[in-house]
């Protein structure tokens, strides 16, 4: 298993350090790519492994219904408390998942991740897939609907 860091805070970037695809060697310190956005429900990538992102976001309030037709979706909450609403062919369910907890939503089911006081988590999706998934409610505006974003 290949390990690699996109450059973020704390990181100089150095040529020597650096990957052909744009990524470092060093360690990524997580509170540290943590600070360095804001922006809710727009995970920001911060490792890839073979052909996965290791993701990481801030939520609040809610995300839209969605599903990833071809592919599980890993939750890692690693602050505050995540609630995650599934439909699957039981009806509907919810999952609460606090600080430390991990979860995989199954590939086709549809969820909502929710988090009423706000939550920091850590995502693992193949590298490419969508934040709102393959087939999603209406988008609104504070949530982002792209493949995630590098570090600064």
């Amino acid at each position: 298993m290949r390990f690699l860091a996109l450059a973020g805070p704390g990181r100089h970037g150095d040529d020597e350090d650096m990957t052909d695809q744009g990524m470092t060697v060093e360690p990524v310190v997580l509170s540290a790519a943590f600070s360095a956005f804001e922006a809710l429900w727009s995970p920001r990538i911060v490792a890839r492994v073979n052909d996965y992102d290791v993701r990481i976001a801030k939520v609040a309030g809610e995300h839209v219904w969605h599903a990833h037709d071809d592919t599980d979706e890993f939750f890692l909450v690693l602050e505050g408390e995540l609630r995650i609403a599934l439909r699957d062919g039981g009806g509907e369910r919810e999952v609460v998942l606090p600080q430390g907890a991990v979860f995989v939503v199954p590939r086709g089911t549809e969820h909502k991740p929710s988090s009423g006081a706000g939550a920091s988590i850590l995502l693992f999706e193949p590298t490419g897939t969508l934040t709102v998934g393959d087939r999603h409610d209406e988008i609104p505006p504070h949530v982002d609907a792209t493949v995630g974003h590098a570090l600064p």
